[in-house]
């Protein structure tokens, strides 16, 4: 199965295709440079890895998934958080918690199933402490 995806040159794929954990050395996707600290930086895509996958075997979706890769040697830092994007993640943070019909801090993220807090929206259920 590997040899249907196995495509270094690009000439099927229109760029160098990879099977699933047969990437060469020198390229990452985008969440294995951020644990590495860095991030693409603008640069373009320089190879993808192709698996087919059991879990998206449905009808009417491809089981086919791609992930890009990137030069490592190309990657820049992250760049660090500023103390206004800090203040405006904390906000956004803190107004998920708060429910829109009782105005109260819930203690924890407000559900978007419910759109509020499960006390108002089950008020009928006592908690059994």
């Amino acid at each position: 199965m590997a040899g249907r995806f196995w495509d270094p040159d690009g000439s099927r794929y229109g760029i160098p295709t990879y099977p699933f954990r047969m990437a060469p050395d020198g390229l990452a996707t985008r969440r294995q440079l951020r644990t590495t600290g860095l991030r693409p930086g603008g640069q373009d895509i320089a190879a993808q890895l192709l698996w087919l996958s059991r879990r998206y075997r449905r009808p009417g979706r491809s089981p086919v998934r791609v992930a890009y890769l990137y030069r490592i040697d190309l990657a820049l830092p992250v760049r660090p958080m500023t103390p206004a994007k800090w203040a405006a993640l904390a906000k956004a943070n803190t107004s998920r918690r708060v429910c829109p019909e009782c105005s109260t801090d819930a203690g924890y993220c407000i559900p978007t199933s419910l759109g509020m807090c499960v006390t108002c929206a089950y008020p009928d259920t006592q908690r059994a402490a």
